[in-house]
């Protein structure tokens, strides 16, 4: 399976003042380390899934991405700061430092907050919510390893989860 590396995130959570919602994963995986953002494995629908969300094209760059995340008042972070993990196994994850999350919120005007997958749910329950009193809903994983849900299907439960992103600009 591999041997235990400690790392630290890498990288900033994306968000702006005007955020209203927040989307939380569970800790960057390899090819999103490599690329130094969230959701770098090209087999993952989290871009694609946000885009139909907010009815836009489908970003390609960092930049893009970020652009469209604050457009539509959406602040994107994992719930580990630092833990020692197997390559890109959730389930191998121990020793968690927990991002500041709370203190994330206390920056923004996020009410509502998401977890692309059940590991996220269980981490941020875990180590999250007490500090930041936020119930925390879930949505089916964007990861490639939930291949049961389809695109489209991942796309019609986030939207009916999450409501009109539209009206996220209000």
């Amino acid at each position: 399976m591999g041997e235990y590396s400690h790392l630290s995130h890498g990288f900033l959570p994306v968000y702006d003042e005007e955020s209203k919602i927040l989307i939380l994963g569970s800790f960057p995986s390899v090819k999103s380390r490599e690329q130094g953002f969230y959701y770098g494995h090209p087999h993952n629908r989290f871009w694609k899934v946000v885009a139909a969300l907010c009815e836009e094209p489908v970003p390609k760059t960092i930049e893009e991405k970020k652009t469209m995340l604050l457009k539509h008042h959406i602040a994107i972070w994992d719930v580990i700061d630092s833990c020692d993990i197997i390559g890109s196994s959730d389930s191998s994850i121990k020793n968690v430092v927990p991002a500041d999350i709370a203190g994330l919120l206390q920056k923004t005007k996020i009410e509502r907050i998401f977890a692309n997958g059940k590991t996220t749910e269980k981490l941020y329950n875990k180590y999250v919510k007490e500090q930041t009193g936020k119930k925390i809903t879930v949505l089916p994983s964007t990861s490639p390893a939930n291949a049961v849900c389809s695109l489209d299907k991942l796309a019609e439960v986030w939207r009916e989860e999450i409501g009109d992103v539209k009206c996220l600009k209000c």
